[in-house]
């Protein structure tokens, strides 16, 4: 979306401003449907999955020194505040060449239904029981107005309590009609051998053959949202997709994350869909779904080559828009 160079200079002669959120805000280019509350709910319960292998100690009788952890969750996703006009200043051939951006705040909480491991946790005690927070993460979205480098015009950015922070950009594409095409994706491991009778594969082999709650299969994580698409009318899908390996993207952890289980890259792909079924006010109501995938890094590589196994940590979920907008935050910065 191209914007007018009124509407740039006013932002850049001081127009920045702080204020609610509000779907349909034309400066927040393809994030405009973002704004409000998004939740599992209306018969969408349930629909967050979550999996991670972690490093495991080594069991009598077995060579595994990992166990698979899933999960599904619930979800609360806030998009409140946005920043309007932040300046980037800059100098091209000597000229001034600043840039202007909108940034979006928003938070993550997911709260747990069920979980299962394997090998299992005995002797770690239970795993986090259902009802317990199992994420957290506060962070912005970035549209940049002008002054963008190699198409990437839009970015996120998330900090995670483990000791995580990322940076993620991408390239805002035009909407598309209907339902999104969910891409195949395979949760098993890189750099071993890509065969479910291995026995080292043998906690995805267990998953795959006795399917998480009746429904997950962490071979296929994925399937579940192309299943919630069934019989939906959806009129058009706007994809919102990041990576943290796209150029100057990236992740820093704390040292005790980069020893044991490096988090080194993170892809995700949002797709908000337009219903034929519309609102009070008769707008289309909105869906969210969302892939994410964060590549973890540790274990040698059973066939004795340099570099360490990597393993998919892979979160889907699809969600409605529910509110508009939080009135808590809102009010609490216009009384400021």
């Amino acid at each position: 979306m191209a914007f007018s160079r009124a509407t740039l200079m006013a932002l850049k002669d001081g127009g920045r401003v702080l204020q609610a959120a509000k779907r349909g805000e034309k400066l927040l280019g393809p994030l405009a449907l973002l704004p409000g509350v998004w939740r599992n709910e209306d018969g969408l319960e349930g629909h967050g999955w979550n999996m991670i292998a972690l490093p495991f100690e080594t069991r009598p009788g077995s060579t595994l020194d990992y166990r698979l952890l899933l999960n599904q969750y619930n979800e609360t996703l806030v998009f409140d505040l946005v920043d309007k006009g932040v300046p980037n200043r800059g100098l091209t051939a000597g000229i001034q060449a600043d840039q202007s951006l909108m940034a979006m705040d928003y938070e993550q909480v997911t709260d747990q239904i069920a979980t299962a491991d394997f090998p299992q946790s005995t002797v770690l005690g239970p795993t986090s029981p259902p009802g317990n927070t199992i994420h957290h993460e506060p962070g912005l979205w970035l549209n940049m107005l002008d002054q963008i480098t190699d198409g990437y015009d839009i970015a996120r950015l998330g900090s995670v309590p483990h000791g995580d922070a990322l940076l993620a950009l991408g390239r805002s594409v035009p909407v598309t009609p209907g339902a999104p095409v969910i891409p195949d994706v395979s949760g098993l491991p890189l750099k071993v051998k890509q065969d479910l009778d291995s026995p080292y594969l043998a906690p995805y082999k267990h998953f795959h053959e006795n399917l998480f709650e009746g429904v997950f299969d962490p071979v296929h994580p994925a399937e579940l949202l192309k299943r919630a698409n069934e019989g939906v009318d959806i009129l058009r899908t706007t994809t919102l997709s990041v990576d943290t390996e796209a150029e100057t993207g990236g992740i820093h952890n704390i040292p005790f994350v980069v020893k044991q289980a490096n988090a080194s890259s993170m892809r995700s792909t949002f797709w908000i869909q337009e219903l034929a079924e519309t609102d009070s006010q008769g707008r289309p109501k909105l869906r969210l779904q969302y892939l994410q995938i964060v590549m973890l890094d540790f274990d040698p590589r059973t066939s004795g080559l340099p570099g360490r196994i990597i393993w998919p940590h892979i979160s889907i979920n699809t969600m409605r828009k529910v509110e508009s907008a939080p009135d808590d935050k809102i009010e609490l910065f216009a009384s400021m």
